[in-house]
């Protein structure tokens, strides 16, 4: 019986690719999104459109749509980014601060709480997070809003995987390294390709033993 994993923010770059990757290997995919890309669309996988992961209401009709299916790898991918030096924030910055702590931070939180009826003993979450999160691989300063939104992202993945080790569920806090897509203006070190094999290696390697580790798609284990 093939196992199901649903993809949020799937309709380009990384979790385009976490779909098609993900189909070739015999999952059945739900592809989740706001709106769905024609690349998104070629996969011939299950779309489910109109999804704000910041929306608790919208986040609630998707577990209604959803009802008594099992998610066996969650992958909380849907991010967005924005840099924010120390000369940008004034009050104005503010409201970027709050939508990237909406989306990037409480976002795959949401997901994974309503969402969790459809897990299971067994079942995966994984959280597609960054290393700028880290504050002792910070060597650069600055992007303050991504970085904090990132750092309480992983906080949030920390506490998950001891919350939801009782119910057999593993979590995996995910960086896919400097990645080409439109988020970096295609100034990354690696492709959306080689990025998700490795992820998909580390989804692979996750279990209740390893749960809650911050790991590089490359394997490394990343300071908090």
């Amino acid at each position: 019986m093939s196992k199901t994993a649903l993809v949020t923010g799937s309709n380009r770059g990384i979790g385009l690719q976490f779909c098609s990757q993900l189909k070739q290997r015999g999952f059945d995919v739900i592809a989740t999104c706001r709106t769905a890309s024609a690349e998104l669309k070629s996969l011939d996988v299950e779309i489910i459109e109109d999804v704000e992961v910041s929306d608790p209401v919208s986040l609630q009709a998707l577990a209604d749509k959803l009802a008594g299916r099992q998610i066996d790898w969650l992958i909380n991918n849907a991010g967005i980014a924005g840099g924010l030096g120390l000369s940008d924030i004034d009050v104005a910055a503010v409201e970027s601060f709050k939508r990237q702590y909406e989306v990037n931070s409480l976002g795959p939180l949401l997901t994974t709480q309503i969402l969790s009826g459809n897990l299971a003993s067994g079942s995966k979450v994984g959280l597609v997070t960054s290393r700028m999160g880290s504050m002792a691989d910070n060597d650069s300063g600055g992007s303050y809003a991504y970085r904090m939104s990132k750092a309480a992202l992983n906080a949030a993945g920390k506490s998950l995987s001891i919350d939801l080790k009782p119910q057999g569920i593993a979590v995996g806090i995910l960086h896919p390294g400097w990645v080409r897509t439109d988020m970096t203006g295609h100034g990354g070190l690696i492709d959306t390709d080689e990025s998700v094999d490795g992820l998909l290696k580390r989804m692979d390697e996750l279990n209740l033993e390893n749960s809650g580790t911050f790991w590089h798609t490359n394997g490394e284990v990343l300071p908090w």
